[in-house]
């Protein structure tokens, strides 16, 4: 397993060097002992495709960050980095499902990036949380589902659930403020190139405005609602 990273891993120079606005991406992902096999598998590839969708296009490769973290237990995998110097790490299974402590982190995370953007004068579009997972919280989350519904209300921050066979979808339509994603079998590698064109289509904005998504609960789509 992947050792945790410290915060704040890029420094003012690097906003020096790159002074695009930024569109914040926190990837939380379930690594717990039910992912085991064919879905670990099909995350890991998934998260590669994602680095190399958005590395394709220039804009995005500068504006888009990504931070990921994993919960069996909660790690902070990668703090946030440009798409361009984002390494996807290769995700074992381990432990059990603390999604609601996972949740808290991931907001505190996009809490801490949001008062660096504004310390050095950065403009950012209203950071991603994306979950994914195929299990139920083990642990208390009741809090977590109230801080995303009033972090949603005020606009803070975009939070998606995502649940892969064997999730809880009552429990993640109570954690999230919209309708979560039944993924349809084992299709990350099309998920993944949905959000990477998501997040092209947000950093092409201007920050501040709706960027209309593609529905990928349509039919044929990589999910169900």
């Amino acid at each position: 397993m992947s050792e945790q990273m410290p915060f704040g891993t890029i420094g003012t120079d690097d906003f020096a060097l790159n002074a695009e606005p930024r569109c914040a991406c926190v990837l939380l992902l379930d690594v717990s002992m039910s992912m085991r096999g064919q879905p670990i598998t099909a995350l890991n590839q998934g998260l590669v495709t994602f680095k190399d969708e958005l590395v394709a296009d220039s804009l995005s490769a500068k504006r888009v960050e990504v931070a990921t973290i994993t919960f069996g237990p909660v790690q902070v995998i990668h703090d946030f980095v440009t798409a361009d110097a984002y390494q996807p790490s290769s995700l074992h299974v381990q432990g059990d499902t603390p999604m609601g402590a996972a949740i808290v982190q991931a907001l505190d995370l996009v809490r801490a990036r949001k008062e660096t953007y504004r310390a050095n004068a950065v403009p950012f579009y209203r950071p991603w949380v994306f979950l994914i997972t195929d299990g139920a919280p083990t642990d208390a989350w009741h809090q977590a589902a109230a801080m995303v519904r009033e972090g949603e209300g005020s606009r803070a921050f975009a939070f998606f659930a995502v649940g892969v066979q064997g999730a809880n979808m009552d429990i993640l339509s109570q954690l999230s403020a919209r309708a979560p994603l039944a993924l349809d079998g084992l299709r990350f590698r099309d998920l993944f190139v949905w959000l990477s064109n998501s997040m092209k289509s947000v950093s092409r904005s201007t920050p501040g405005t709706e960027v209309p998504l593609d529905n990928p609960a349509v039919p044929g789509g990589w999910a169900s609602v």
